[in-house]
C-alpha cells in the first residue's frame, strides 16, 4: 500500500478521534496536501526549529506531534515568529505535520498509559474516566509497596527527566503502593487522585498553593517529573503500532524539548 497524507490522517484519526479533544484543542493536519505520499515519518512532542531540522536530517516527510505548533488563533503565518518560519520550512521542504495532543490524552492506550507502563503499574484504570474506558490520567498499583523515596527514585531513573530530577512533596519514608499518573500538566486532577485512593499522585506542572494544601490536609504524596517527561513515553508505543500498520519506518525524536535544561545550586556549579 501507498501511503498518503490522506490515508495516515484516517488511521490517526480513527484511533484518536478529533472529537476527544478539549475544545481549546488544535488537533489535526496543520500542513501538508491530501495527496503527498509519506514515506517517513518523525514522532516528537514539541514542534520546534530543532525538531523541524531533525525532520530535514532523518528525510521524514511527516511529522506527528504531542502538542500544537499553533494553539492560539493567528492572522499571519508570516516568517516573523518561529512558528511562522516554521510553516515557511515544513510546506517549503514538503513536510506534512499531523497533531495529535488531548484526544491522545484520553485515549486507551493512550499518552498516561504509556507513563503508567514505564513506571509498572498494574491493572489500571482511568484517574477521571469520559467514557468507553477512556479518560484522563490512570491510576494503578505497584507489583510491590515501595517507599516514597523509592518511587521517586524510580521516577527518576525511568522518566527523561530535566536536569532538576524528580519533586516530591511527602514524606520519603511513606509507603505507597496505590499510584495515580497523568501526562503532562495535570495539576487539575489533584481531586481525582485524592477520591482514587492514590497514595502518590505523578504528574508535571504541579502548582505551589494546591500542593501545600494537599501535603498538609494528609492528602496523597504529589511527584512532579516536569511536562516533558512524563508525555516523552508515549512517542515510543505509538512508533511501535504506527509501524505495525503501515510497515514504514516511523522515528521517535532524539532530540530533548524539555526547556528546563540544568538546575544551579548556591553551593554547587550548574548540573547538566
Amino acid at each position: 500500500m501507498t501511503w498518503t497524507v490522506a490515508s495516515f490522517t484516517q488511521l490517526l484519526e480513527a484511533e484518536f478521534p478529533p472529537r476527544w479533544a478539549e475544545p481549546w484543542d488544535r488537533v489535526g493536519l496543520v500542513t501538508g496536501r491530501p495527496e503527498q505520499p509519506v514515506t517517513r515519518v518523525l514522532a516528537v512532542v514539541d514542534v520546534l526549529p530543532q525538531t523541524v531540522a531533525e525532520t530535514l536530517d532523518t528525510g521524514a516527510d511527516l511529522i506527528i506531534a504531542h502538542h500544537p505548533l499553533l494553539l492560539s488563533g493567528v492572522s499571519s503565518v508570516a516568517a516573523t515568529t518561529y512558528q511562522g518560519r516554521i510553516v515557511h520550512d515544513l510546506i517549503g521542504n514538503g513536510v506534512a505535520l499531523y497533531v495529535a495532543h488531548t484526544n491522545a490524552d484520553v485515549a486507551r492506550p493512550g499518552v498516561s498509559d504509556a507513563l503508567a507502563d514505564l513506571l509498572g503499574l498494574l491493572e489500571t484504570r482511568p484517574l477521571r474516566p469520559t467514557e468507553e474506558g477512556r479518560g484522563s490520567g490512570r491510576v494503578g498499583r505497584l507489583p510491590a509497596p515501595l517507599t516514597l523515596g523509592e518511587f521517586a527514585h524510580l521516577a527518576a531513573t525511568a522518566l527523561p527527566v530535566a536536569g532538576w530530577g524528580v519533586r516530591v512533596a511527602g514524606d520519603p519514608a511513606r509507603t505507597v503502593s496505590t499510584v495515580a499518573v497523568c501526562g503532562g500538566s495535570g495539576d487539575e486532577f489533584i481531586p481525582d487522585a485524592v477520591a482514587a485512593g492514590a497514595d502518590v499522585y505523578l504528574t508535571g506542572d504541579l502548582k505551589h498553593h494546591r500542593t501545600i494544601d494537599l501535603v498538609a490536609s494528609g492528602g496523597p504524596a504529589l511527584v512532579d517529573a516536569g511536562h516533558y517527561a512524563t508525555e516523552r513515553p508515549w512517542l515510543t508505543p505509538l512508533a511501535a503500532w504506527l509501524r505495525a500498520q503501515t510497515g514504514l519506518e516511523i522515528i521517535v525524536s532524539d532530540t530533548t524539548t524539555d526547556p528546563f535544561r540544568f538546575h544551579a545550586c548556591a553551593t554547587l556549579d550548574p548540573v547538566a
